[in-house]
């Protein structure tokens, strides 16, 4: 069966499908509906979770093996697998057409196409999973429907966007739906629940009080530490929440810390840098990043984001601009917590 992506969240309130595939050219909205389906299928019971990324020379023998074997606590069981070319190859599309001819009643299938070629649909395989299950494409929105689509987004956050000033932000954004995500989301912290116009949304935009947080968010991930510091004492100065700079770090933190997964799990950098869309202009910066500390390290600097987060709002006793400027030189590779070295980690001298 085919779903648009605007009939999904529909879908989902009834029974689900035991296969979901989606493809399409718009990852923010692939995304979203993977996290969707994961959601409502915890709500139902499927509580453990399989990540398989078929890159050259994944094991199909490893796929046959999750499907027919039972979950070791009895659980039910989401098998999430990635097919980062699009295209499972031979022994992969057999393995695919079986699970489809007979699905496990305690699993469900969710596969990602990370690039989907237009001929994939003719395939049989591809035919085999969407005849099993629900298989969802999704589309650029053109730049006719951009507008709206912001506005939807924008309500969903509790904000109320003027047609101008969706307009101007839709034109800021160049039809890059997850850069506007972003904005839309930077715009919900600035001002919370809020009707904006044009006026407002420009003087978001050009504030530079404001925008130094994304300053700050490359700064860290330069490891340039003075610069750092003079950023987080500049937002001091001006005002800014501490909430909003934790944001700011916390949404570059897990972003760097699932790329960083995917390379220790034997992903190529180019090719994981272009799944999560890494503007050109910050690939440098990011690969820095990557390359500098392992994956070990940036799930214990999301930890420490975490303990920051608790102490910004009074759970936790602390002072919420250190914890932040600790965080920020973690993030460089130069402390970790209250000023402890990353050799600590991996055994140095502390």
């Amino acid at each position: 069966m085919r779903l648009r992506i605007d009939q999904l969240d529909k879908h989902l309130e009834g029974s689900l499908a035991p296969v979901y595939v989606l493809g399409g050219d718009e990852p923010l909205q692939i995304q979203e509906a993977r996290d969707a389906i994961r959601v409502a299928a915890g709500k139902q019971g499927f509580d453990e979770r399989v990540v398989l990324s078929a890159e050259t020379g994944f094991d199909w023998g490893t796929f046959r093996a999750h499907a027919a074997s039972l979950s070791l606590f009895g659980d039910r069981r989401i098998i999430d697998l990635r097919l980062v070319s699009g295209k499972p190859g031979d022994a992969g599309a057999r393995a695919l057409k079986d699970y489809a001819a007979d699905p496990p009643e305690d699993n469900q299938l969710l596969v990602t196409m990370d690039k989907f070629d237009r001929g994939s649909t003719a395939t049989q395989w591809y035919k085999a999973l969407e005849k099993a299950g629900v298989a969802i494409r999704t589309w650029p929105v053109d730049t006719q429907r951009l507008s709206g689509w912001i506005r939807r987004r924008a309500s969903a956050r509790g904000l109320t966007l003027s047609a101008a000033a969706a307009q101007a932000l839709g034109e800021r954004v160049e039809g890059n739906l997850l850069a506007c995500a972003q904005e839309i989301d930077k715009l919900h912290m600035l001002h919370g629940e809020a009707r904006l116009d044009l006026e407002d949304v420009l003087h978001s935009v050009t504030d530079s009080a404001r925008f130094d947080v994304f300053d700050l968010v490359d700064a860290s991930l330069a490891g340039d530490a003075a610069r750092s510091v003079r950023i987080l004492h500049g937002l001091r100065e001006e005002g800014v929440a501490p909430p909003l700079v934790a944001w700011a770090l916390t949404r570059e933190l897990r972003s760097v810390s699932r790329m960083a997964g995917e390379m220790a799990g034997g992903a190529e950098i180019d090719r994981v840098l272009a799944s999560h869309r890494v503007w050109d202009k910050r690939r440098g910066l990011v690969t820095g990043a990557l390359r500098r500390q392992p994956a070990t390290v940036w799930l214990d600097i999301l930890r420490q984001a975490a303990g920051t987060d608790r102490i910004i709002k009074g759970g936790a006793p602390g002072n919420p601009w250190d914890a932040l400027e600790a965080l920020a030189l973690a993030m460089g590779g130069l402390m970790l917590g209250a000023g402890k070295p990353y050799n600590h980690i991996f055994g140095g001298t502390v």
